[in-house]
């Protein structure tokens, strides 16, 4: 086992994987990774390094401290956004997904933002879709709220765009 005095908000649970807790406010931000997942020991604890990292940096930044909760919790703490890792038994790999869920025309529908195998993501991309997937959301939501037509396809090519930096894109709030 590592030294983990060494490394904050950063234990080790079980022989399989590390996990990382960080509460803000009240609030439990948690991930765990897995080292089969990320291919080894060495490289579950550099993703759990890197997540806690830039997770510091967002909820020091966060906006939300005097909001409440929101009632349907998902994996990210955003409403309509989970975060999950696919399994493909074909390829024998696993992926990472951020989905956003939305209703259109009384139909459920959703849009997932593959990050890609977990072997070979970094935080950055990571963090890259989570951000478009936030961003989505509220759009959709700023469109239902105004009465406005939802245009998915903007997103369309998203991995190589930093849509979230383009200020035309941004709902005004």
């Amino acid at each position: 086992m590592a030294d983990m005095a060494k490394h904050k908000h950063i234990t080790e649970p079980d022989v399989f994987g590390y996990q990382v807790r960080i509460v803000r406010r009240g609030k439990e931000n948690s991930r765990y990774f897995s080292h089969k997942l990320w291919g080894n020991r060495n490289k579950s604890l550099k993703a759990a390094i890197t997540w806690r990292d830039q997770m510091l940096v967002v909820l020091k930044g966060s906006k939300t401290r005097f909001l409440k909760p929101p009632k349907n919790k998902t994996t990210t703490g955003v409403t309509g956004v989970s975060r999950t890792i696919k399994y493909d038994h074909r390829k024998d790999k696993s992926y990472l997904c951020y989905t956003v869920f939305w209703v259109h025309n009384g139909k459920s529908r959703n849009k997932t933002f593959q990050v890609g195998n977990v072997e070979k993501i970094t935080a950055d991309d990571e963090l890259h879709a989570f951000r478009t997937a936030k961003l989505f959301r509220s759009c959709y939501e700023y469109a239902i709220d105004n009465d406005l037509p939802f245009d998915e396809s903007v997103f369309s090519g998203w991995k190589n765009k930093r849509l979230y930096d383009d200020p035309t894109l941004l709902p005004v709030k």
